[in-house]
């Protein structure tokens, strides 16, 4: 047999039998090393250099962001400031769970933990309203995607620092898909809120709106240590996380003090264990991709694409098609660190520029958080909700579509992803 085809058909088996992902990925290219006598000293060396890189640090102080962030009273405090400013428009609280989604996107970039905390308060709330349950899971379910397109995004974090592209402007790049995602996706709320009668929340009055933002403005500051620290070229992504955390702990444990200070040494551990499981799978993924690397993959995908298609964006739309068929089966990370050759490999084929590649290609996996088999956003959302996969799925489907649209959107006019970067970091681009 093809070692490529070997290789990937022994993976896929293995995830079939639910296989942690790590171990998958690792148990089969030591198969097709062994059977094509390859090195074994291979598998060492690729997993340590995929995991040696200082930009990979970034990611487990976000991870401890969204820990500090569920803990205390920061998530709640954003949910008064999402009240206030778009609780009284029809369908309020749907409007309420997309705003705080993307309000909290800017804060931990984790859809899972967006997902936990703000549909374990919300998702109650909308049923006890008289929302159709489908619907709250689903809506909140697609809302905690964004955490992965606005930055601080652990996904273009990984992508920048394995693609060897711009952190800081991949960051940018996600800002306005990411609102314009979350712009639509309120559109859809409040036409449903219309079409079934879903009602709006009561408007505190200015006073009380005021209170609630000045109350909620701390947390705030965070996206502005993370974006404008990297823009500005103060710190790296890895010193912005550790800058953000920083505050966080401050606003946490010594203006807020809602969690006492003994429960610090268990969160870090959490964090750490959080993060232990995709290490193990960047790790497991340096082995793999090279493999993919070694046996052609890239130029086999490539020329079977161009012998379909040579137009550049018919080019895009099939590697969109690849990719939303990956996202089912495999988390966003994996899928990069894996795929991330054959993606590159296209964006240089359809002449696509490296961080607007980068975005769309994050912009697609987040639909696989909200897609079965893999969903994990749609299953933590259902089990929150109580409601049936099934249910879920159906009432997300129009929800996928409308980030589907943004992203080939971003095909036909390229300034929705790269027109700030370009503004922000014209170095990037080779603009003086």
């Amino acid at each position: 047999m093809n070692p490529l085809l070997l290789l990937l058909v022994s993976f896929f088996v293995l995830i079939a039998l639910r296989v942690n992902i790590g171990f998958s990925l690792i148990l089969s290219s030591i198969f097709v090393i062994m059977m094509e006598d390859l090195p074994l000293s291979s598998v060492i060396n690729q997993m340590y250099s995929n995991i040696d890189s200082f930009p990979l640090m970034a990611v487990p102080f976000f991870m401890f962001l969204g820990r500090i962030l569920n803990a205390g009273s920061i998530t709640d405090r954003l949910l008064r400031v999402a009240d206030s400013t778009v609780g009284h428009i029809r369908g309020g609280l749907g409007h309420v769970n997309v705003f705080v989604s993307m309000v909290f996107a800017s804060l931990s970039g984790s859809a899972a933990a967006d997902t936990a905390s703000v549909g374990s308060v919300l998702i109650p709330s909308m049923k006890r309203a008289g929302y159709d349950p489908a619907f709250a899971v689903a809506l909140t379910a697609a809302s905690s995607t964004l955490g992965v397109i606005i930055p601080p995004s652990i996904i273009l974090i990984i992508y920048g620092a394995f693609g060897n592209v711009s952190i800081g402007a991949l960051f940018i790049g996600g800002v306005i898909p990411g609102l314009t995602i979350g712009v639509f996706m309120m559109t859809y709320t409040y036409i449903e809120a219309l079409r079934k009668g879903y009602p709006a929340n009561s408007f505190p009055g200015f006073k009380s709106a005021a209170q609630s933002i000045m109350k909620g403005s701390a947390s705030l500051f965070i996206p502005v240590f993370v974006l404008g620290g990297i823009v500005g070229g103060f710190v790296t992504p890895t010193e912005a996380a550790i800058l953000a955390v920083s505050w966080a702990l401050f606003l946490t444990f010594v203006i807020y003090r809602d969690v006492p200070f003994r429960k610090l040494p268990s969160m870090i551990a959490e964090a750490a264990i959080d993060f232990s499981v995709p290490l193990f799978t960047v790790a497991g993924a340096g082995i793999f991709g090279w493999l993919i690397s070694f046996f052609g993959a890239a130029e086999i995908v490539v020329n079977t694409i161009t012998s379909i298609t040579t137009s550049p964006i018919g080019i895009m739309l099939l590697l969109i098609v690849f990719l939303l068929l990956i996202g089912t089966v495999l988390n966003p990370i994996s899928a990069v660190l894996i795929f991330l050759p054959i993606i590159q490999a296209l964006g240089d084929q359809a002449q696509v520029n490296p961080v607007h590649l980068g975005v769309l290609t994050t912009i697609v996996l987040s639909v696989g958080l909200i897609t079965p088999p893999y969903g994990i956003c749609l299953l933590i959302a259902a089990q929150i909700g109580d409601v049936t996969i099934g249910r879920a799925v159906i009432a997300v489907l129009p929800i996928v579509l409308i980030t589907i649209l943004v992203a080939v959107l971003s095909l036909w006019i390229p300034d929705i992803v790269i027109g700030l970067p370009k503004l922000a970091m014209p170095a990037v681009f080779g603009i003086r």
